[in-house]
């Protein structure tokens, strides 16, 4: 819409000042606030400031007695929204949303849209998607929710001018989701995944929020990979995660292959630097490679508690000793076997803990013990897990042999003296996350890749959510070519991708849509595997061999409060068993559905889906998981691995709920981030549920917290990013009994440990699905 004469300025601005006013009056009308001083407010403002003016004075009269004022401010910048896009996109202000096709084809030419869209759908399918889309769920954001979708995922022209509304960002996404799907059906996928995102019962992860038809990124969040002990395999690692954080990807790694300070290299004895100077590298890289010039890469390194090295990478965060030895930017993680929380709890008579805990070098546990697989490759500790049974304890057996040999160099602590180290730098810096390496690795139903008792997964990702086979890439040759050129050649390992996506569960369970859902859930993740262009080539491999996509949910404190279930309560444990177990039914009902259509993943045959042991472990005796199980049997499954709880803190926010699994950090606080601060209350509080959410999370007891995290995590097949909140001046016995319930309960693994006398925590954006 031109607005260059005064009878076109008078006309746009009397639609601004009508659409105001309505604002006002729906206040009134449905969410029954008073709006006198606003009505004068505006009057004063005019056309011009209308909503600047209005959405301000909704925003500073939210507080836990006029919640709904953040839904008013919500509409106010929306009307802002759809004005800056009208006169950007030269269309009539009246239509709220402008011509999808014209849209494409203007960000296209850009080069912010990729040329794809345009080439795989006609234009008659383009406008066919337009009339799909409903304005009206625009009004299902609250102001926060809003504001971080445009700030953060609305694409723009290269100048920052606002092109696409809300509503065209999911309609965008679920065109580029279903772009390959089968032409017959691919419309009402298409309109599938729109009516998914646009009533906002799931998200999808950062990167697909963000990247999809883009010309730039991709899809995945996050990536985990496994660094072997060579010179090569350090450097490579380095530029790999260099590659994948320039795209956006959030990083994990493994380094408990790398040899320890003083061991030999090239036997030369005492040569070795150890791990430090390695990780303050990759920190380095961390720093210097920043994602998609929005915010420094994100990188979490994880070293086993068996592990020489183990008490200077406990202080690698710490605010004491040698800068030198430092690596502030990067997160660290601990892999724990049921043993060494078995030591914690050898105790002489008096009570005090006198386990002793022993730590070897992986290189020289490899040269002294002479352990081989079946290729004879030679096998450290790391290499072992211990199964259920007794004489299934591989781990046990053979740390045991590792101790009892006298040629072996180690050092010995009491065990609860690395426990120590472990809680002071969790209370002082949130880390390091735990990761109960024999729980994961019992409950892998990809074991058969590497067989029973042998480490199929060394670490997790970033977030603590996933749990998928991983291997050291290597090189095993290097040669010049006819024209002269000079080639590596690399074997590939598993390098882990994880391509996330969350429920809402307030919004789906209220509205009963679980299986429809997820149905359309499921084949989303699947389609972001054959979509994406992952500049790595072993991450790009794995991804197709396994197949894997995590699947989520967020929301769960705002679920119990509008079902009246307190959180310390059995009943919320009960809530999660059951409701987690509708979630995983139809989940793998949903891949297995995809396998029918599209074929299995290509590793399928022996796991432990194909073999059945997944539901027998699981206690999946019901007559829908036998018949799901003959299913799988007959057809396959599509995804190796299936569901993930991710941290969920972004993209919950814009699904209008709370953060993940997590309780709620008050019923009115400040949201804060780099360029915001908002006084924001609980989801959807009323005089009737303020009971359920009233308790702050750093006086919820933890052990409630864990019991429901046990249930849940008895359904998942990967893991759940799972953070504990305790008061700074928590006792160590106290933290310590946390940590142990938590392994007691079978949790694979625990993300942050928040303290109240922690700064803000600088977390990764990739996994907040």
């Amino acid at each position: 819409m031109s607005v260059d004469n005064l009878s076109g300025l008078a006309e746009h601005n009397e639609e601004i000042v009508q659409d105001v006013l309505q604002i006002v009056e729906d206040a009134s009308q449905i969410y029954k606030l008073p709006v006198e001083e606003l009505k004068a407010k505006i009057k004063a403002a005019g056309a011009d400031k209308a909503n600047e003016q209005g959405m301000f004075y909704a925003l500073n009269s939210v507080d836990m007695g006029a919640p709904k004022w953040t839904y008013v401010a919500a509409r106010f910048y929306l009307n802002q929204l759809y004005t800056q896009a009208s006169e950007n996109r030269a269309y009539s202000r009246s239509l709220k949303y402008g011509s999808l096709y014209k849209l494409i084809q203007k960000l296209t030419e850009e080069n912010v849209y990729s040329s794809k869209l345009l080439a795989s759908y006609s234009e008659e399918e383009i406008n066919e998607l337009q009339r799909a889309i409903d304005p009206e769920k625009d009004k299902l954001f609250s102001y926060i929710g809003l504001f971080l979708l445009a700030d953060r995922y609305l694409a723009t022209d290269k100048k920052k001018n606002v092109y696409e509304l809300p509503q065209e960002r999911f309609m965008i996404i679920a065109m580029t989701l279903m772009m390959n799907e089968n032409r017959v059906k691919r419309l009402e996928l298409v309109k599938e995944s729109y009516w998914a995102l646009s009533n906002l019962y799931m998200t999808v992860a950062t990167p697909t929020l963000s990247n999809s038809g883009k010309a730039f990124g991709q899809l995945s969040s996050c990536f985990i990979d496994t660094v072997d002990d060579s010179l090569d395999g350090i450097y490579l690692n380095n530029w790999d995660i260099a590659r994948l954080s320039k795209d956006g990807g959030g990083i994990g790694i493994y380094f408990g292959k790398v040899r320890s300070l003083g061991s030999a290299i090239k036997d030369f004895e005492g040569n070795s630097s150890g791990i430090l100077p390695w990780i303050r590298s990759i920190n380095q890289t961390a720093v210097s490679v920043d994602q998609l010039g929005q915010r420094s890469g994100a990188v979490a390194v994880y070293y086993d508690v068996f592990g020489k090295d183990i008490m200077r990478f406990l202080d690698l965060k710490t605010n004491n000793g040698d800068d030198r030895n430092k690596a502030h930017d990067i997160f660290t993680g601990v892999t724990i076997p049921d043993l060494f929380m078995q030591t914690l709890e050898e105790t002489d008579e008096n009570g005090k803990s006198i386990g002793e805990w022993h730590v070897f070098c992986p290189y020289e546990v490899k040269k002294f013990m002479g352990w081989k697989d079946e290729h004879g490759n030679p096998l450290g500790l790391e290499d072992f897990y211990d199964e259920e049974g007794e004489d299934e304890k591989y781990f046990t057996e053979k740390y045991r042999e590792a101790v009892a040999n006298p040629l072996l160099p180690r050092k010995t602590y009491r065990a609860m003296d690395i426990m120590a180290r472990i809680m002071i730098s969790q209370l002082e810096k949130g880390v390091p996350y735990m990761f109960y390496r024999d729980e994961v690795n019992r409950q892998n139903a990809n074991k058969h890749i590497a067989g029973r008792g042998r480490t199929s997964i060394f670490c997790s990702n970033l977030c603590t959510e996933i749990t998928q086979n991983q291997s050291p890439t290597l090189i095993v040759e290097e040669y010049k070519d006819e024209r002269g050129y000079n080639h590596i050649v690399r074997k590939p390992g598993d390098f882990v991708v994880c391509n996330l996506s969350s429920i809402n569960l307030p919004k789906a369970v209220r509205a009963n849509v679980l299986d429809r859902l997820i149905a359309i859930q499921v084949r989303m993740l699947d389609n972001v595997i054959d979509l994406n262009t992952i500049p790595v080539a072993q991450a790009q491999d794995t991804n197709q061999k396994y197949r894997a996509i995590g699947l989520g949910t967020f929301g769960w404190h705002h679920l119990l409060a509008i079902e009246g279930i307190y959180w310390e309560s059995e009943e919320a444990v009960q809530r999660a068993d059951e409701l987690y177990e509708e979630i995983a039914y139809h989940t793998i009902k949903a891949s297995m559905e995809l396998a029918k259509e599209k074929g299995a993943y290509p590793v399928f045959e022996g796991s432990e889906w194909q073999t059945g042991e997944y539901f027998r472990r699981k206690g999946y005796d019901s007559p829908r998981h036998v018949e799901l199980q003959e299913q799988i049997r007959e057809h396959g499954l599509r995804n190796g691995y299936l569901m993930a709880v991710a941290p969920n803190s972004s993209t919950a926010k814009i699904g209008d709920s709370t953060d993940g699994i997590d309780p709620l950090y008050n019923v009115e606080y400040a949201e804060e981030k780099k360029n915001f601060k908002f006084k924001v209350t609980a989801p959807e509080l009323d005089h009737v549920n303020y009971e359920y959410y009233r308790k702050a999370r750093h006086e919820l007891d933890q052990k409630w917290s864990i019991r429901q995290n046990a249930k849940r995590q008895r359904h998942i097949d990967q893991a759940i990013s799972f953070n504990i909140y305790v008061r700074h001046d928590i006792k160590a016995k106290e933290l310590l009994d946390i940590h142990k319930t938590a392994w007691k309960e079978k949790l694979k693994t625990t993300y942050y440990v928040r303290s109240t006398s922690q700064e803000e925590i600088e977390e990764c954006e990739m996994c907040h699905s």
